[in-house]
């Protein structure tokens, strides 16, 4: 269901500015030099994890120094809701990750469910390794099954969107992330 445009703006007009869209680009940069350093002997196959995942990985990959092959998974909790459920596939990981170091790219760790879930998926389809790359950390102060290899910046524990995160399937396309006021 997409929410009106009037709803749209006004849940921005009271949201709140956690990060400016200059110290997102700075932590997107912090987090390629670290992938660069990681990976720059390798060839690593990229999965991007759509659709939070696609400001991210788009504004990533040229960042990057190496040579990659690029492809997608396509998994959700949210949909449009502002709490996870049940996971759906509607892209899996294809045969082509055998044999492979994969890099998952996701938006955000928040519970950490469906990046561990994938890695498991990605492992199960013969990966030799396989890394993962969080712009955002949720700190909520629960154990997650899955620490992120390369994390881009840490975020409060609050409903967050902008830079690829959503807000009932509205402001993907923010470059900078917000907060719901509380």
């Amino acid at each position: 269901m997409t929410i009106s445009k009037q709803y749209a703006r006004e849940i921005l007009q009271q949201a709140e500015l956690l990060y400016s869209a200059e110290q997102v680009q700075a932590a997107l940069q912090g987090v390629a030099q670290k992938i660069n350093t990681a990976l720059t002997e390798t060839h690593p196959l990229v999965l991007s994890v759509m659709g939070g995942a696609v400001v991210f990985s788009g504004q990533l990959l040229p960042m990057l120094d190496f040579p990659l092959d690029f492809d997608y998974v396509h998994v959700s909790r949210y949909g449009d809701a502002r709490k996870g459920g049940a996971m759906q596939w509607k892209v899996e990981p294809r045969e082509n990750v055998r044999g492979r170091v994969v890099l998952l790219l996701d938006d955000i760790l928040d519970e950490g469910h469906t990046l561990s879930v994938l890695r498991d998926r990605v492992l199960e389809l013969g990966a030799s390794h396989c890394y993962s790359a969080v712009f955002a950390d949720k700190q909520h102060g629960r154990k997650k099954p899955i620490k992120a290899d390369f994390v881009g910046m840490d975020l409060p524990n609050r409903f967050v969107f902008g830079y690829g995160m959503d807000i009932e399937g509205a402001w993907r396309n923010l470059p900078a992330i917000y907060a719901v006021k509380e």
